[in-house]
């Protein structure tokens, strides 16, 4: 049997004046040895884009991290300088493939950006610059170390016991590498959190009552996916879920040939 496909959304960047579509390698490569599937990009684009085109070819939506954040007049909030940079395509793209997906019970795993994307996707909002709020602990990445150094998995998450999360990972506590800068502020009504940072903040989160696998996490599994235990966990359910999903498609397409 083939691989099943997933959807990752692209990133606008700019280099030697030219646009690119992009997405880090961790993530493709995560899905890829971790996850057991493969990886269609995205490219973004602020209109014309068909989603249910784009999600009838494949088999599961991964939304990755990036240096950009979701604009705040998507969740009511005027922009300030704080709260960029900002990527228009990115939002255009992920937010109604999010939405669609759940809706049509795609498996959907959105990390870091994603799990902000998720949250105002589905009515949420947004805190910026969370280490200047009282009693929040500073969630940014350490200066002046190399990659493998800023995503070492040093932070301490509590994951809510019978949660989506703790049926991967274990209840409790679960060491993480959580880099953010923007944290949910309010949660959208139809996710569940799932985990908390020491500090309160919302680590993870689920959507309630969802038919298929949809959940998003702050922290970064994709750069340990293959050696991490808890980051691996969650990449292998993920891709059991999309195998799922396109064994049910290709029962679904047998039966009608038969029909």
């Amino acid at each position: 049997m083939t691989k099943p496909i997933v959807a990752v959304p692209a990133d606008i960047r700019v280099f030697d004046g030219a646009t690119w579509h992009a997405v880090q390698h961790q993530y493709v490569r995560a899905a890829l040895n971790a996850a057991g599937v493969m990886s269609f990009i995205i490219p973004a684009f602020e209109e014309g884009y068909d989603t249910d085109t784009i999600l009838d070819r494949v088999d599961g939506v991964l939304v990755s991290g990036s240096a950009s954040n979701v604009h705040p007049s998507l969740y009511g909030r005027q922009a300030t300088e704080a709260d960029g940079p900002f990527d228009p395509a990115r939002d255009a793209t992920s937010l109604p493939l999010i939405r669609r997906s759940i809706e049509r019970a795609i498996p959907l795993l959105a990390i870091c950006r994603g799990i902000q994307e998720l949250n105002v996707a589905l009515g949420g909002t947004l805190a910026s610059e969370i280490q200047e709020q009282p009693g929040i602990s500073d969630h940014r990445k350490p200066p002046n170390v190399d990659r493998d150094a800023m995503y070492a998995v040093r932070q301490t998450v509590f994951v809510k016991e019978g949660s989506c999360i703790a049926g991967i990972v274990g209840s409790g506590e679960v060491l993480v590498n959580s880099l953010h800068r923007q944290a949910i502020a309010q949660t959208a009504p139809r996710l569940q959190v799932e985990a908390v940072a020491e500090d309160g903040t919302i680590e993870a989160v689920s959507v309630i009552d969802a038919p298929a696998f949809a959940v998003g996490v702050q922290w970064h599994p994709e750069y340990w996916a293959e050696t991490d235990k808890p980051s691996n966990q969650i990449f292998q359910a993920f891709g059991d879920a999309v195998r799922d999903y396109a064994a049910g498609k290709l029962a679904d397409t047998r039966t009608k040939q038969i029909a």
